[in-house]
């Protein structure tokens, strides 16, 4: 009876209350942490009387058919265009991006925009515009993106307000109306978890994070920063895939910087286009914080300071603890091996499914406060309330692409152009076929040598001793069938001979 409680304990302390430790708690505690948060800044924000100069730095890479929204969303923000210095950086485009700029400064006469050409790589580019940039505050934007017609504001009154705050980055959101394109249910089913895992991850996991001072990463398509301490840096690193992830890192340990989320200054981006595009982009991030990681190993990032050291957290429960966790998720085979019933396993799989859709709804409550900010976005975020039963699953995928991320990184140089699912499963699918070439020959050689093929040409056939008498007769009558066809061959080459010995006579006779 004893044995029987205890190992009930033990399954359901690890499958379910592990899960409701790490998950739940942390959501229940970051709800009011998060409420309280939003109204705190929303007791403290003043209208701006004076607007600083600003410098915005666009890096622009084959970006004709999305430069034009870009711009267009700076030129109708509220912030105004006499105190915006805008760079666009076109880093070895092969389009007609310059075209697109050229038509906008017509379109926007109002917008001080300046064209520069730098090196192949978004790194190189930001550190030119950095250079030839002025103002008070430089900002960071992705080409593919649309600016909040407040965001600009939200962003230079936080700043403002909070002369110890020196770096930040934006919220990123997806664009709703570009979702509601895509035809057929689960394309846009993808795309709205997508939204979802975006409104979630900075609206309510990055604010948590600035509240703790515990934010790993600034998000490189919308960023800002002081000047003055920006220029205190290395710059953006060009051997890295995450110039975003180095330069936060710079900002947190080399500088002391606090770095934060401005959950009222949105940027929106286009939706993934497709499952391919998914799995790239997770692995490029995941590869890349690894990298930036390994960059900073230092004394800071060891394992006793995994509770002083956000980053050092981040990165064993992101990184180190993936692959249990991989074989947390796939062990419930196992269960009914070593006598757990499928009754049991479906109850349990069922209640920590339900426990981090509670979480899921839990978060939801969050963004939907700190959405009130865009009554049109918030509309289309509560109406797809439903997509939260549905995020646990693609959590689930992404965190296997991630672990796939991180086995690439071990073997693979990181680089912008990687591998996407088709071309990796080809690639598997030709090792598999080349490592199959050598058994199968040696199968086929093994085959030839255990049974009996006789060769086309065979003059002398080799009689193996046999242990019937059925089987020597078998085995003359081959050798006799041989010899026939051997002696008829013999036959028909004397006679041709003797023809031509004939004809050969006749010819001299005449």
């Amino acid at each position: 009876m004893i044995k029987q409680i205890l190992n009930s304990f033990l399954f359901w302390g690890g499958w379910i209350i592990i899960p409701f430790i790490m998950e739940i708690v942390p959501a229940l505690g970051s709800v009011f942490l998060l409420i309280r948060r939003n109204l705190r800044h929303k007791k403290k924000r003043k209208e701006m009387k004076i607007y600083p100069e600003i410098s915005l730095i666009i890096p622009v890479y084959n970006s004709a058919d999305t430069l034009y929204g870009c711009i267009k969303s700076v030129n109708d923000s509220t912030y105004p265009n006499d105190k915006i210095r805008i760079f666009l950086v076109n880093n070895k485009g092969q389009d007609n991006s310059f075209a697109v700029y050229a038509d906008c400064q017509k379109k926007f006469p109002d917008l001080l925009m300046q064209w520069l050409n730098a090196e192949q790589g978004k790194s190189r580019a930001l550190n030119l515009a950095l250079y030839n940039s002025d103002g008070k505050y430089i900002i960071n934007l992705d080409s593919d993106g649309i600016l909040e017609k407040n965001a600009l504001v939200n962003l230079i009154t936080r700043f403002e307000q909070d002369t110890d705050l020196n770096c930040m980055t934006g919220a990123i959101l997806t664009i709703p109306e570009q979702i509601q394109a895509y035809k057929g249910f689960f394309p846009r089913l993808l795309r709205n978890l997508e939204f979802m895992e975006y409104a979630q991850a900075f609206l309510a996991g990055r604010s948590y994070a600035s509240e703790m001072n515990a934010v790993y990463t600034l998000s490189g398509a919308f960023s800002a920063f002081r000047k003055s301490v920006v220029l205190k840096s290395w710059m953006y690193n060009t051997d890295t895939i995450c110039e975003d992830t180095h330069i936060t890192f710079q900002m947190k340990y080399r500088q002391n910087e606090r770095v934060e989320v401005c959950e009222d200054a949105i940027f929106f981006v286009d939706p993934i286009e497709d499952m391919n595009k998914l799995y790239t982009q997770r692995q490029r991030w995941q590869r890349g914080s690894l990298e930036v990681a390994k960059m900073f190993m230092d004394k800071s990032f060891k394992v006793k300071n995994i509770f002083s050291n956000v980053s050092v957290k981040t990165l064993l429960y992101d990184h180190t603890f993936a692959f249990p966790r991989m074989i947390w998720y796939l062990a419930l085979i196992c269960l009914m091996a070593i006598g757990y019933s499928g009754k049991m396993i479906l109850v349990s799989t069922g209640i920590i499914f339900g426990l981090y859709t509670l979480a899921g709804y839990l978060y939801f409550i969050v963004v939907a406060y700190f959405l009130n900010i865009n009554k049109d976005v918030k509309k289309y975020y509560v109406r797809h309330w439903w997509c939260i039963l549905f995020l646990p699953f693609f959590n689930f995928l992404v965190f296997f692409i991630r672990v796939a991320g991180i086995i690439n990184s071990i073997q693979t140089d990181s680089a912008w152009k990687t591998m996407n699912f088709t071309d990796e499963c080809k690639a598997f699918a030709k090792v598999v076929k080349q490592d199959m070439q050598k058994p199968a020959a040696f199968i086929g050689k093994l085959r030839k040598a255990v049974n009996y093929e006789p060769m086309e040409d065979m003059e002398l056939i080799e009689v193996e001793e046999a242990d019937t008498p059925e089987a020597v007769d078998i085995t003359e009558d081959k050798c006799n069938i041989m010899e026939d066809k051997t002696m008829a061959e013999d036959s028909k080459e004397a006679a041709e001979k003797i023809e031509q010995i004939e004809l050969i006579d006749e010819d001299e006779s005449l």
